[in-house]
């Protein structure tokens, strides 16, 4: 033994260096099929037949700077490659062509002409008619959560350890364990109230200390937060929704990232983000970027400081996160079968690259919708952004849509405010508002709503008012616009006056085990709420097949005594909706709607079902909402 072990090392010594090294890369190689080498590789995959044949491959990974790149697959080019500023990043430019064929795709990194890593990578056929996906539109009625307080379908989830943040539903502002398991529990009572579009705060990681449970402080943008469930559980909650009629819609932040995203320990590029020292937080002076006569050290502050000290403010200029960007947002749109992108903080991103990226999305997806956030009550700051617009300074906006902000506050306003002042005060002033239509292009693409995570509750905004929600709910839904209700709004959920997110974002009741009132079965609503969200059921099915809604003009006319009336009218239908503020019942001379109301018009009340005379004189009920569909004669 001690012979033939002696021989064996004595052979090992003389092996050629040049075979020991090939043994040991082969071993390498070998390994590499089975644990990727690298540390990221974004997009993870990609597919087949897009439209835009280059692609942009981020690969992350010790000393990768100095390796050069290969490709061997039909109908896969490699144009070229790109170092960073860290010697951790290869950025890799690929044309795939027509001919190319969904499989695996191997990345070989060599030094010095020697193959040192070998990177699978999957290239995917992509889904029948994914480019035609129809977004949303006026047809739609959106409903907005905070995955976090909507519903805790899977409590194993709640805190973990590695990532921060434990759950504690004592706490407002941390998180309470709501999940999407949880919002799949309850897809049945979404679709059930009417609506077609479910929109979700972000569902990606935000692997921070505290305060992450909202979404918006994102860590890795190609990971769902486990607390929230995984990718599998993202992509079935998309495929259950959309078998109920039900699209999903993404919330997207292409502006700043969380403070602890894997990025900031290891920047790619010296200005990915805008600098961190000295700390220069954003001066959230919107209007900067529009306005003609703004100072240049006001628009760079505005553009260029971080949202918040945990948020840093991502730097669209730089050519390579442009398009890591743009094709983050078509890989989740691809993989999750989105119908569409509301994006966070729309006006603090570069304006250059927001037209680049919004047009690259509907490149690929013609029929697909976008929605923006621009905070503002101004509808000339608001119309700034839309396709369709030639702004003064040259800007040419691409985004189909934007929250409509302008009209949100003016329906508060108007109905709180009292009538009778003047014209342009109470129900005049939401009159008025909808003269802004002419500043924008497809006004039924606008999204309008009572409030979101970012507003108090409009049940408290209009101070509890029961008969007042009725009218907000019925212009929302039944105006040019495409209506959007945040989670709980039909419960009549109340928060403070002042800004208080936690507050406003609190648990839907009946989401956590042992809820003592539950508003998917109705168990222990007032009848105050459950009547008003009987109401709004019945208005949001009605309107999925009401001509009148989806395609009918607007016709409107001035508030008078208290009351404001308003026609949605299509060949096939038209609405006559009624508000009326006073405290008394109003009887309205039907002539006075002559071109809207032929004589001898007859309807039907859409909530209850009842026969409407239309003749002489309308009667409307105090304080009440009245929609008719009008026969067609």
């Amino acid at each position: 033994m001690k012979h033939s072990h002696h021989s064996n090392a004595r052979s090992l010594v003389i092996l050629p260096l040049g075979l020991l090294l090939g043994l040991l890369l082969g071993l390498l190689m070998t390994r590499a099929h089975a644990t990727p080498p690298l540390d990221h590789v974004e997009p993870p995959s990609w597919w087949v037949g897009m439209k835009e044949r280059h692609l942009q491959l981020m690969l992350h990974g010790p000393g990768i700077a100095e390796m050069q790149a290969s490709i061997q697959h039909p109908g896969v080019r490699l144009l070229g490659s790109q170092r960073g500023d860290s010697p951790n990043y290869l950025f890799l430019t690929l044309e795939i062509s027509k001919k190319a064929r969904p499989g695996q795709m191997d990345i070989v990194l060599s030094a010095k002409g020697k193959p040192l890593l070998r990177q699978p990578y999957r290239l995917q056929a992509r889904e029948p008619g994914s480019a035609e996906r129809r977004g949303f539109d006026s047809g739609d009625a959106i409903y907005l959560v905070v995955p976090d307080r909507f519903a805790n379908g899977e409590p194993a989830n709640d805190t973990l350890p590695d990532l921060g943040d434990a759950a504690d539903r004592k706490q407002p502002g941390g998180r309470h364990g709501g999940d999407l398991r949880g919002i799949e529990q309850h897809l049945d009572y979404i679709a059930g109230m009417g609506f077609t579009q479910l929109w979700a705060t972000p569902v990606l990681e935000n692997r921070q200390p505290a305060h992450s449970y909202h979404g918006y402080s994102i860590t890795d943008l190609y990971r769902v937060d486990p607390r929230l469930g995984s990718l599998d559980d993202y992509l079935r909650l998309s495929q259950r929704a959309r078998a109920l009629g039900v699209g999903l819609i993404q919330d997207i932040v292409p502006n700043h990232i969380g403070s602890g995203h894997w990025w900031m320990a290891d920047l790619p590029t010296r200005d990915w983000i805008h600098p961190a020292q000295p700390y220069r937080e954003t001066n959230h002076r919107h209007g900067t970027v529009q306005d003609p006569y703004a100072s240049q050290a006001d628009t760079r502050a505005f553009l260029d400081g971080w949202f918040v000290p945990t948020m840093p403010d991502l730097n669209q200029g730089q050519p390579l996160l442009a398009r890591y960007l743009i094709q983050n947002a078509i890989w989740w749109i691809e993989t999750a079968g989105l119908s569409g992108l509301r994006v966070d903080t729309y006006p603090y991103s570069d304006k250059r690259f927001l037209s680049d990226w919004t047009r690259a999305i509907l490149a690929e997806y013609p029929r697909f919708s976008l929605v923006g956030e621009e905070m503002s009550d101004k509808a000339l700051m608001v119309a700034y952004w839309l396709r369709g617009q030639q702004a003064p300074d040259g800007y040419r906006g691409s985004m189909p849509s934007m929250m409509d902000f302008p009209l949100h506050g003016r329906l508060r306003e108007a109905l709180i405010e009292p009538d009778g002042g003047g014209f342009g005060q109470g129900l005049g002033k939401l009159y008025e508002a909808m003269m802004d239509d002419r500043l924008y292009p497809e006004p039924d693409r606008m999204v309008l709503f009572g409030g979101n995570h970012d507003t108090n509750r409009i049940f408290s905004a209009l101070g509890q008012d029961p008969a007042l929600m009725r009218m907000a709910a019925a212009v929302i839904a039944t105006t040019r616009r495409t209506p959007q209700f945040f989670y709980g709004t039909e419960l009549l959920m109340t928060s403070p006056i002042e800004r208080d997110d936690g507050a406003v974002r609190a648990d839907f009741p009946g989401g956590w085990a042992g809820d003592a009132v539950n508003g998917f079965s109705g168990q222990g609503l007032s009848s105050e709420q459950a009547g008003f969200q009987d109401f709004l059921r019945h208005l949001l099915n009605w309107r999925k097949h009401s001509p009148a809604i989806h395609q009918g003009r607007l016709l409107h006319f001035n508030p008078q005594d208290g009351c404001y009336v308003y026609f949605r009218i299509a060949p096939e239908q038209t609405l006559m909706v009624v508000l009326n503020k006073n405290n008394i019942a109003k009887h309205l001379d039907s002539r006075r709607f002559a071109e809207a109301l032929p004589a001898g018009s007859q309807g039907i009340d859409i909530i209850s079902g009842a026969q409407q005379r239309l003749d002489e004189l309308i009667e409307v009920p105090a304080r009440a909402v009245l929609m008719i569909e009008i026969k067609p004669r």
